[in-house]
């Protein structure tokens, strides 16, 4: 792609792009297309004139947020940045809206901004820092290809030839160059810690300056390693968000960035104001929808979760990208169908999975590895969650098949081997659960070379299967020792954001195979260990008070089993456990 001028183009080039036109100007392939599309072109890049230069125009005198409903469907209100630009007065608002949708990280709608702009004004510098910027995702799971490295690098260097730049451009600039500069020489980790160190600069040289202090903060957080359990980093990048909202109560890079900086455990009520303000800043942006679920889920505020996911998902479906299903709507999918399973909606569950497995497609590649996670991920969870151990063995791969399966997907394709592995162990099939470990070790292998953090995650789901593979062949001192080996791995990691939680914590197994042996007071403080990672989960508020009137402590097993009715009030299941609590309580035992 010739950068000797701006693009035209609002996106690359896609397939489902060129496919609409060759069916529209009725030829087999490309070559016979050429004329077609050549005119196609042609009449595309008047037609993005006119529109850029109408926008422009626009713009001077009417509010922020005009162009929703044309170039974008994000609405009005998206919140506010301070982003001043050496750009033409009419270019600046397009500034603003494309940096605001940066920190929502709503990557494909700020990057068609930012074209628009660099069409019109090809003298506006930044413009074309927005376009490179969009490529570089700190806290997502795609890093940029070979061919988005070159392009980013190349937009760097005609951001830095074009028109008078401040000395706070030149540092914006400079940041972002210190993330492509010999980037094909350098891994991603690596990427981004000069990316860091560049951001520090600018932060610092420009403290006042709430967008390079967003910037800096997002990715001083993306540097922050899972073994560093103290949380230092997030803690740190959280209190500079804290100081911008101060100063821009409705930032979307303080909203979107602080509750990733307190997504863990013991942090995530220093969010839950900012969580359940967030969808206020940007009502109609599908990430700023589903970003409150996270503290939610850390939370066990379910019913909250649901209801911010299924907006998240409704709002996904109405921005696609050419047609295409982006990473939004299934990442909202999996937190809605984690949150029902948690309040036992089995039904509703159901529904979530069996829309994920009915979808043709198209998906749009943009973060493509989130959406892979998804389309594996709600199945397995549909099954495990409710023990369904039978239909968890008999799960199908690579499912929907409307979707590009491949190594580059083998971390997320590994949970459906993970259910399949464990579903037929605890149903007593041993040799498909021995099939399905050495599908889970391949895929451990091929994602070892590339991903520590898959690969672990990987390692903790064979150590599960494995353990109860051993406690069905009777060898229970095996099985305790792999699934305690298990757990500890597990609380030596972090969940990614990218889901809610684990399809099964290695922890709540661990106190199910300690039931198992009856050892309730064991089971009882893995339970509650369990409980403080993942508040109110159902199977662990369960196994706690099941494990507590085992062990002979009724008023704990009550406060259990009353939490866990509450629970699942709007439960659509007669789910055996539920029914054994409602015996216990009914009993009057625990008085």
């Amino acid at each position: 792609m010739s950068l000797s001028k701006p693009s035209l183009s609002l996106y690359p080039p896609s397939l489902i792009a060129l496919q609409t036109l060759m069916k529209k100007h009725n030829c087999i392939d490309l070559i016979s297309c050429k004329s077609g599309l050549l005119q196609a072109t042609r009449q595309k890049e008047i037609l993005i004139r006119i529109i850029a230069t109408f926008f422009l125009v626009a713009f001077v005198s009417v509010p922020n947020g005009v162009i929703a409903g044309t170039v974008d469907n994000y609405g009005d209100n998206i919140g506010t940045v301070n982003f001043p630009v050496s750009c033409s007065e009419s270019s600046q608002r397009l500034m603003e809206r494309g940096v605001a949708l940066l920190h929502h990280m709503t990557y494909a709608g700020a990057r068609r901004i930012f074209e628009v702009t660099r069409e019109a004004d090809p003298n506006c510098a930044l413009a074309y820092w927005g376009v490179a910027m969009t490529y570089v995702h700190p806290l997502w799971l795609d890093p940029p290809n070979e061919e988005e490295l070159q392009l980013g690098l190349d937009l760097i260097t005609l951001a830095k030839k074009r028109g008078h730049k401040t000395e706070r451009e030149h540092a914006y600039i400079a940041a972002l160059e210190a993330y492509y500069e010999n980037a094909q020489e350098r891994d991603q980790r690596a990427r981004i810690a000069r990316f860091e160190q560049a951001w520090s600069r600018a932060y610092h040289e420009f403290p006042d300056d709430s967008e390079a202090a967003a910037f800096y903060a997002l990715a001083h957080m993306a540097t922050a390693t899972i073994k560093d359990k103290s949380y230092r980093k997030q803690k740190e990048a959280g209190a500079i968000m804290e100081k911008i909202l101060v100063q821009i109560p409705d930032h979307p890079g303080a909203h979107h960035y602080i509750i990733h900086a307190y997504d863990y455990p013991g942090l995530a009520d220093r969010a839950l104001k900012v969580a359940r303000n967030y969808g206020k800043v940007a009502p109609e942006v599908p990430h700023a929808l589903h970003m409150p679920s996270h503290i939610f889920t850390r939370l066990g505020l379910w019913k909250e979760s649901i209801d911010w996911n299924i907006r998240s998902a409704s709002a996904a479906l109405k921005n696609k990208v050419d047609g295409a299903i982006t990473m939004h709507y299934l990442h909202a999918l999996d937190y809605l169908a984690y949150a029902y399973l948690q309040q036992m909606q089995d039904e509703k569950a159901k529904e979530v999975a069996e829309t994920v497995l009915s979808l043709s497609g198209p998906f749009y590649d943009l973060n493509a590895e989130a959406t892979a996670y998804a389309l594996a991920a709600i199945p397995a969870r549909y099954t495990l969650e409710r023990q369904k151990w039978d239909e968890a063995a008999k799960l199908k791969t690579r499912k929907p098949a409307s979707f590009q399966w491949g190594n580059r997907f083998a971390a997320f394709e590994a949970t459906t081997h993970f259910a399949r592995a464990l579903g037929a162990a605890r149903s007593g099939n041993t040799n498909a659960s021995q099939r399905a470990l050495k599908e889970l070790e391949a895929l451990h292998d091929i994602v070892a070379q590339k991903n520590v953090y898959w690969a672990d995650q990987i390692r903790i789901q064979q150590l599960s299967a494995k353990a109860w593979l051993a406690f069905e062949k009777g060898k229970q001192a095996e099985a305790l020792r792999l699934m305690q080996q298990a757990a500890r791995l597990e609380a030596s990691t972090e969940k990614h954001p990218v889901t809610p939680g684990e399809v099964l914590p290695a922890r709540e197994l661990l106190g199910d195979m300690l039931l198992e042996l009856k050892r309730p007071k064991e089971a009882l403080a893995e339970y509650e260990t369990g409980l403080k990672r993942s508040p109110n989960r159902f199977n662990s508020l369960y196994g706690a008070g099941r494990a507590a009137e085992l062990a002979g402590d009724k008023k704990k097993a009550a406060s259990y089993y009353q939490k866990l009715l509450k629970l699942t009030a709007l439960a659509n299941t007669k789910h055996p456990r539920l029914q054994n609590a409602l015996r216990f309580l009914d009993s009057g035992i625990a008085q």
